[in-house]
This record gives structure tokens, sequence and C-alpha cells, in this order.
């Protein structure tokens, strides 16, 4: 693995990798053909996506570029899938990694020399993202090509939480074996899956520039462009893996379809009164629950009023987002009483277990487990993992 050495006066705030690519180790791309995994929501400060930098260089030349869910211009729904287009305006292939296939096609990659990876991810498991960043690599290893990761910053960055992935419940929204939110880069994630999957890959890393794992976004910081329709704002992403479970378990809604998704939780009367009862006066780590109704646009309940609660983080970094979800789906079970909930037509089991990568965290709410014992059980796990991730991290 390569890293760049920092220029010797660095411009001031925080530079993405790109930026660091293209002005620090420009040597790595020059006189080559890229391949370029990314969207939309990759920016430098001043809002110019990485394609078009990328595209516009001229002592290199951008080959092919690669998708996401989603799509390379962000507008796909979550699950849609994506399929192959040329560029409009470059006349480039932009081949899709969430469509016909989810792994770069071995004949995408003959016209390519390195393969670029530049997405604003979140670090959270079930966010595809990282799952398309694992194939990527085994893709790169098997072809024998350099990989380039521009670094980003994310939501938590210091923040492990959730249970480990068993490998019998793994699928592309549990790809890597992590907690559900993993508190690296996409940069630091690259390195630890390289040593963990002992890929045989040629990885460099490009750099953020005075970037100190900051929580909140700091002004000098690229603009935030949503990496996914729902992730609106930086905000939203703490959220993620604290409600993604009514993916599973859509009788309780998490704002579908309103510039609140993810940060409200919400059931149909007379659920919704009996949700708010059972989590009067809960106390959270880093966040507080606010009494809220609201009406969702999409999914089972769109058009029709549900009541609920808000979620407000207050410090995120005291917040536990999984253990914070556990503590919900505890709530909505005692509502809605668990026979109810789990028997629901809605409830898809195999999928909620496909979210936590366990099927542990099901099972143990099933059984009436409580929520702190629930939590208290993949502690041992976050332990390991967070001896290894110490080892990876670029930034104090």
């Amino acid at each position: 693995m390569s890293l760049p050495r920092h220029a010797a006066r660095a411009p001031a705030g925080l530079q993405p990798g790109i930026t660091s690519l293209l002005s620090t180790h420009r040597d790595w791309i020059a006189g080559r053909r890229l391949g370029l995994l990314s969207h939309n929501a990759a920016v430098d400060t001043a809002g110019c996506t990485t394609a078009a930098l990328l595209n516009t260089a001229r002592d290199c030349t951008l080959t092919a570029l690669f998708g996401p869910e989603h799509g390379f211009d962000i507008k796909a729904a979550a699950g849609t899938a994506v399929g192959a287009a040329m560029h409009p305006r470059w006349n480039i292939p932009v081949f899709s990694l969430y469509g016909s296939t989810r792994r770069p096609d071995p004949a995408s990659l003959r016209a390519i020399d390195i393969m670029v990876y530049d997405i604003q991810d979140i670090a959270a498991r079930p966010y595809t993202y990282v799952s398309t960043l694992r194939y990527w690599l085994e893709a790169a290893a098997a072809a024998a090509k350099t990989v380039i990761i521009c670094d980003r910053p994310i939501p938590l960055p210091d923040t492990i939480d959730g249970p480990m992935l068993d490998p019998a419940c793994a699928s592309f929204v549990g790809c890597i074996p992590s907690p559900m939110v993993y508190g690296m880069t996409p940069g630091e994630t690259a390195a630890w899956l390289t040593k963990t999957l002992k890929l045989g890959v040629d990885l460099r890393i490009a750099p953020m520039v005075n970037y100190q794992r900051a929580i909140r976004r700091g002004h000098t910081w690229p603009p935030w462009v949503p990496p996914s329709p729902r992730i609106r704002t930086w905000s939203t992403a703490w959220c993620f893996t604290s409600t993604v479970f009514t993916e599973a378990l859509p009788v309780a809604d998490n704002g579908s379809g309103t510039p609140d998704v993810f940060k409200v939780l919400g059931l149909p009367s007379p659920w919704g009164a009996r949700l708010r009862v059972a989590l009067d006066g809960r106390c959270l780590p880093g966040a507080v629950l606010q009494g809220h109704s609201f009406i969702p646009r999409a999914g089972i309940h769109a058009g029709h009023r549900l009541q609920g609660l808000r979620l407000h983080i207050t410090d995120p970094a005291d917040f536990r987002p999984v253990a914070t979800a556990v503590v919900l789906i505890d709530a909505v079970q005692r509502a809605m009483g668990r026979t109810e909930l789990w028997r629901h037509p809605s409830t898809r089991t195999d999928f909620f277990d496909k979210l936590f990568g366990t099927k542990r965290v099901r099972r143990n709410l099933q059984n009436g487990i409580g929520a702190s014992a629930i939590v208290a059980e993949w502690q041992a796990g976050l332990r390991r993992f967070e001896t290894l991730r110490r080892t990876h991290l670029l930034y104090g």
C-alpha cells in the first residue's frame, strides 16, 4: 500500500483525496488509462466532480465509469436495478455495478490500467457502497490492476457499533466482516479489507489533507451532495442504522418519502400512541427522543398520519446508532405485541437478519431479551474489531 507524501505547504481547509491525488501524487495516473468507480456526490471543494476532474486532465485518459447502487447520477431508488449506458457528453461507457452484475466484468477492465475509487460513503455495513468497494478490490486483485482510493470523511469517524457479521447471514447488505457501524473512511476501509481478505492488490490511498476525524462538517469541507436519494444531510447519515430496520419491518415507518427520512419513527393508531409510552423517559447516549407525528409519502402507510417520535442527536460522539435501533425495535414490539409484529404480512425476517448480519438480534427480541442485554452481547466482538481497526487509521 502506498501513501503520497504531503506537499510542504498544504492548502488551507480540508481537501478531499481527489485533490491530493491531482496535486501531490499525479505521477500515479500520468500516462495511464483510468476506470473510475464514483458518483456525482464525489466533489472537490469547488463542487466539481471527480469524474469531471479526471476527464479534463491532460496527462491521463478516463476510459470508463462505474456506478454503484443508485447509479452514477444517484437518481435510482434503493434496490432499483441500474443499467449500463454511454456518458451523454464524454462518449465513454458507464458500467453499472447494481444491475445484471455487482462485480466489474473482466472485459470492462481490459482497457484500464488504474482502477480509481471515489465515493462518498457513510461507513455503515448495510449501506451497499462498502460491498461494492470489496468487489472492486477483489476484481483488481484478480486482474492484477492497481487501485487508487480517493479518501473522504465519514459521518461517525470514531464510532463502532452493532453486531459483527455472521458469515451465515452475509449478503450484499452485509458483505464485510465488521460491525454494522465501523468508523473507517473509504481509504482506511480499503486498507483493512486488503489485509483482512488477504488480497494481493497494489493499493494506493490518496488521503485527505487537513482532516482530523471531525464529526461535524466544517465550513471548508466540500459541499454536501446526497450520496443516495434518502441520505439528504450529514446528520441523516448519523441516524441511518438506527431506523433502517424499517425496510424489514415496514409496519413501522421511518419517514418514507419525507425530508425527515431515517430521523423519525412512527406506527399507525393505536400502536403509535403506545410506542410513545414505551419510549417515554428512555435515556439514550448522545440522543433524545421527542414526540412526533408525520405523514409518510411512500411505503405501506403513504398518506396516513402516524404517531411516534423524532430522533434528535445531541452529541454524535456519544451516540450509538445500532444500540438505539435495538431500543426502538424493542419499543415497537412492546407497542404492537411480539406476535403481531413478527407475523405482520409486511415483515421480512430474512431481510432483518441480513441488515443486522446475524439472527441473534431478532431471536433475542422474539424471546423477550431486553435491549441492554442484546447490546451487551456484541461488545466483545467490538473490542476485538477495534484492535484491528486501530492499525489502519490514517488520521488523528
